[in-house]
């Protein structure tokens, strides 16, 4: 694919991130925009904590802990490690260089910025050049309800309770009053190709998709609106897609994850590992996904863009 055409890529997450920045090697900055899912977004000792931008804009800047695939590299606890002198339980961590993002951020929504300028803010300053942008700017917030907890927020299930729980569905809170900002919206309808990376379809990706008006000017463009399959052989690479999809009674394969997407999509990358079945009006390629270091990266991005290049 030629690097004159615009890309815009829809992601939530340490795989989402992945591919992010495959994708920022190889496009220059004014042609690759980043959609990140907020509905993880929550609050957390006074402080707003945005874990799937932070994790993007960490992994474009180089601060990224290279093991977990989150969080500030070499980063501390100190401040986190204090609170249990009180009595607390700090389940959620925080690193101290980390506590930094958090608390300007907080400061900056209360003085009335829009999280869209604020991501732009700490970017910029991280000399991240490629544009990332919320996908929303309003407050919303996924509800996961379990069987053992019943509804609780998404990061008491995910990390207080390393998603344990039996999820029953999922829901997403104040989702309906959300609106898809001026520059989400602008980056869509200027888009040649649209990428959904290889994050959970459920937790990461609906999210985005749910945003009022945002799917339907996705379906608007007939251009490639591609999907990367977060499944290979019969498990999710990271986190709790896999489990998510048994309890929910579907088949964990990446044809299921192509069908939940549906219309969305016309492009469908599945691992070299498994076998899809043929879908219907749905381009399909078989590559190796799993990327393990930059140069893997690199690499699944590139080859993406030529495949999709192939289309126009």
């Amino acid at each position: 694919m030629a690097i004159e055409q615009n890309i815009v890529l829809l992601v939530g997450g340490v795989g989402g991130a992945k591919l992010a920045l495959g994708l920022s090697e190889i496009l220059p900055p004014e042609k690759l925009t980043i959609i990140v899912n907020t509905a993880d977004d929550f609050w957390h000792y006074g402080l707003r904590i945005c874990p799937d931008l932070d994790t993007v804009m960490y992994t474009l800047s180089g601060l990224v802990d290279p093991v977990n695939g989150w969080g500030v590299h070499q980063d501390t606890t100190l401040t986190l490690d204090s609170l249990k002198r009180y009595g607390e339980n700090p389940w959620f961590r925080l690193g101290d260089q980390d506590l930094a993002t958090h608390l300007l951020r907080t400061h900056l929504l209360r003085s009335g910025v829009s999280l869209t300028e604020i991501v732009a803010q700490l970017s910029r300053q991280l000399g991240i050049k490629h544009t990332l942008l919320p996908m929303t700017d309003a407050s919303v917030a996924t509800m996961v309800d379990t069987i053992e907890l019943g509804e609780i927020e998404f990061q008491s299930y995910f990390v207080q309770h390393r998603w344990k729980p039996t999820v029953k569905s999922l829901r997403i809170e104040g989702i309906e009053s959300a609106k898809m900002t001026d520059q989400v919206k602008a980056q869509i309808e200027n888009a040649d190709a649209i990428i959904i990376g290889p994050s959970n379809p459920w937790l990461s990706i609906q999210p985005i998709l749910s945003v009022p008006e945002l799917r339907d000017t996705l379906l608007q463009r007939n251009i490639p609106r591609v999907a990367v399959t977060p499944i290979v052989s019969g498990k999710a690479l990271k986190g709790p897609a896999a489990k998510i999809m048994q309890e929910l009674g579907l088949a964990v394969t990446p044809q299921t994850v192509a069908e939940f997407y549906g219309e969305v999509i016309n492009g469908f990358i599945y691992d070299q590992r498994d076998n899809l079945v043929k879908l219907n009006n749905v381009n399909t390629l078989s590559l190796d996904t799993i990327m393990k270091d930059r140069t893997d990266k690199i690499r699944l991005a590139q080859q993406m863009l030529d495949w999709i290049g192939e289309w126009t």
